[in-house]
């Protein structure tokens, strides 16, 4: 019969191998570390196998609360499941894959109610963006020259939002400069201007009521135009 060891912590490693001080886990280090059997057999050495490292991250719905052990049911099931998770498509068969497999195994459910996915961002030229071959526009130089909202909102009217690819392009940020952001500028100028116009001819402060509402058979032509238009 096999003799099994499963070390659940650094501490217990060190304490079971007397390896001494042990601050790194990559395989280079604990490749050679060896435990004595306490059944005569020699020394047990390390499985080569590498357990699937999304596991992890896989088992956050228990683990952050450490449940079981550190939380009654009653209480872990108030936040269980998730509303939703929100994550790229490459995590189909990552993240998405892994918190199914244990919430399933563990609570035979699945541990969100509703999964909001996002394409994947690439280079303009359809590749996958790469930090070696620096084949994308520098995100400062995109935030300072446009400003974060013009991308914000270039990546909301994307194809990013309905779970496919985008190509990602600087012009498209400038775009959205030029014909989004520029004509609410200049309407908002344009009434701020028209309000303080207002303010001083009247000598009162301007208050906005939502109730009154434009007569048509009223008011000048200028007025009557920007009312049908919308």
């Amino acid at each position: 019969m096999k003799e099994i060891v499963c070390v659940g912590s650094v501490q217990e490693l060190q304490e079971l191998s007397g390896c001494g001080e042990l601050t790194d886990l990559h395989r280079e280090f604990v490749d050679d570390i060896t435990i004595p059997s306490k059944q005569g057999k020699g020394v047990l050495r390390r499985i080569p196998e590498v357990f699937d490292c999304w596991f992890e991250s896989g088992s956050m719905p228990f683990a952050q609360s450490h449940y079981p052990f550190s939380i009654k049911e009653e209480e872990f099931m108030k936040g269980f499941p998730a509303n939703f998770i929100a994550e790229g498509l490459d995590q189909t068969r990552g993240w998405f894959y892994t918190l199914m497999v244990i919430s399933t195994a563990i609570k035979n459910q699945a541990p969100f109610k509703n999964l909001i996915v996002n394409g994947i961002v690439l280079a303009e030229d359809g590749t996958k963006m790469s930090k070696s071959k620096k084949n994308y526009p520098d995100p400062l130089f995109v935030t300072k020259t446009y400003g974060a909202d013009a991308c914000r909102l270039y990546l909301c009217n994307s194809p990013v939002v309905r779970a496919e690819s985008l190509q990602f392009k600087e012009s498209g940020v400038k775009t959205c400069i030029r014909e989004v952001f520029l004509p609410w500028f200049n309407s908002y100028r344009f009434l701020i201007q028209n309000i303080s116009r207002y303010e001083q001819d009247n000598g009162v402060n301007f208050v906005f009521d939502s109730k009154v509402k434009f007569n048509m058979e009223q008011g000048n032509m200028m007025d009557k135009w920007i009312v049908s238009a919308n």
